[in-house]
C-alpha cells in the first residue's frame, strides 16, 4: 500500500492539463472499512493537501455523523477521488475530474483494502464510473433509490454548498437517506453516535 500511495502521489500523467500542476490527493490504508469516492479536489484542498478540507467536506462529515478524528483516520475511511488533482475552474464551478485517474489507480487501490464493507459514491462522476447502466435516469432518482445499490455502494449527491437548491427541493434526502447513511457508517465502524 505504501508504494502504491507513493506512486499515486507522484503521478504526472496529465500534468499538461492541470492549471496548478499535479498534486494528487488521496488517503487510504489497507485496514479501511469504508471508501469514499468523490469527484476531484478543489483549489483549497489542492493548497492544503488535505482531502475534503473545505465546506463540502464539513457538510459530508455532518451527513456521515462523524468528526474529523474518525473521518481522517485512514484505518477507518479511505478518501479516494475520481480525479486526484485539482482540474481547474470551468464556467459554473470546477472542471470535471480528469478521466485518466480512476482507470489507472482505483482498481489497484481498492484491491489493497481487503476488509472494505461499503463504497460511498459521491456525485455523478463516481456513480457513472461504478454503477454504469445500473444508475437511474438522473442523480436525483439514483439517490432516491439508494437501497438498490446496497450493501456494496451508498450513493449521495455532492455535499457542496452549491447544492443547497437541490437539498431544499428534495427534503426526502435529509429525512430518509441521511439517517440510513449515518447508521450504516456508525455500524460499519462500530462507533457510537456523537
Amino acid at each position: 500500500m505504501k508504494k502504491l500511495l507513493s506512486d499515486i502521489r507522484n503521478c504526472t500523467v496529465c500534468t499538461e492539463h492541470l492549471p496548478l500542476g499535479p498534486r494528487p490527493i488521496v488517503a487510504a490504508n489497507s485496514k479501511a472499512k469504508i471508501a469514499i469516492i468523490g469527484q476531484a479536489p478543489g483549489k483549497k484542498v489542492h493548497e492544503t493537501g488535505i482531502p475534503w478540507d473545505d465546506p463540502s467536506g464539513r457538510q459530508l462529515r455532518k451527513w456521515l455523523g462523524v468528526g474529523d478524528e474518525v473521518f481522517y483516520d485512514d484505518t477507518k475511511m479511505a478518501l479516494i477521488p475520481m480525479g486526484f488533482c485539482y482540474p481547474g475552474k470551468g464556467k459554473s464551478g470546477d472542471l470535471p475530474p480528469r478521466i485518466e485517474c480512476a482507470p489507472l489507480w482505483h482498481e489497484p487501490l481498492l484491491k489493497k483494502i481487503p476488509d472494505l464493507r461499503v463504497i460511498i459514491l459521491i456525485g455523478q462522476y463516481a456513480q457513472n464510473h461504478y454503477l454504469g447502466d445500473k444508475m437511474e435516469k438522473n442523480l436525483t432518482e439514483t439517490v432516491r433509490n439508494f437501497k438498490d445499490y446496497l450493501p456494496e455502494y451508498f450513493v449521495l449527491p455532492h455535499p457542496s454548498p452549491r447544492n443547497r437548491f437541490w437539498l431544499s427541493k428534495n427534503p426526502w434526502f435529509e429525512a430518509e437517506v441521511l439517517p440510513e447513511l449515518t447508521k450504516l457508517v456508525l455500524d460499519t465502524l462500530n462507533i457510537s453516535p456523537k
